[in-house]
């Protein structure tokens, strides 16, 4: 079996990581985010696939990378509920649902111009007050931000 997967050179992934129910218009903000366009890895992009559970989504298979929390914090601010498979020797070996932390720290910045983590050099915190609705909520200024409000830094 091993053999046949080998030969279906970009559907099997012998190890990395495919980050799959991803929303389709957020497939090349996460690119973006994880810095992919520099890497020198295999990566395969699926983009407007079916799906049960979507309308349309998005797949990106990297080759022998493995995302830390940070980097799967930055997908779940941007494609909440992607699953995250990880591959060894071309067999699932984990799926992670990525899910919204309770805070993020140094990932999105404050829409507040008046905040101190936009004047200041200092790293920003925010804490999700709505998970569901992606609600984020500043810790120094305690401004609310919703999904499309924030940049992600």
């Amino acid at each position: 079996m091993k053999e046949n997967k080998q030969a279906l050179q970009v559907a099997a992934l012998c190890n990395g990581t495919v980050i799959d129910h991803i929303p389709s218009e957020s497939v090349f903000t996460i690119i973006r985010l994880l810095g992919l366009e520099h890497m020198t890895n295999n990566i395969t992009i699926g983009y407007n696939l079916e799906s049960k559970k979507l309308t349309s989504k998005g797949i990106i298979k990297i080759a022998d990378k493995l995302f830390s929390d940070e980097e799967i914090n930055r997908i779940a601010v941007v494609a909440p509920n992607v699953v995250l498979n990880i591959i060894s020797d071309y067999e699932v070996v984990e799926k992670k649902e990525v899910h919204l932390p309770d805070e993020l720290k140094g990932i999105v910045k404050c829409a507040n111009p008046q905040c101190i983590t936009n004047n200041e050099p200092m790293t920003t915190l925010m804490h999700v007050v709505d998970k569901k609705h992606c609600v984020l909520k500043c810790h120094y200024c305690e401004k609310e931000q919703r999904k499309g409000e924030y940049t992600i830094i």
